[in-house]
């Protein structure tokens, strides 16, 4: 089955500690929801910019994208 990274891109001094602190949200969420999901993270991409992201199935992608509204998406491997 295919996987998707759901990401959300922070920018601006802060973007590594808001990054870090979404990828908590992302995890109590899965947990809330009972979710099978595993992946999660976040990474530095500069000084200035940071992302958190998710990975997920073709099957929960779209109830995921709307109700948590990532900046984009990317196939993952």
């Amino acid at each position: 089955m295919r996987q998707i990274k759901l990401i959300w891109d922070f920018r601006g001094e802060a973007s590594a500690k808001t990054a870090e602190h979404h990828e908590i949200h992302l995890k109590e969420f899965i947990e809330m929801e009972k979710l099978p999901i595993t992946i999660t993270g976040f990474n530095l991409i500069n000084e200035m910019h940071a992302i958190a992201y998710i990975v997920v199935t073709d099957e929960h992608m779209i109830m995921l994208r709307d109700r948590l509204k990532p900046h984009r998406g990317e196939l993952y491997e």
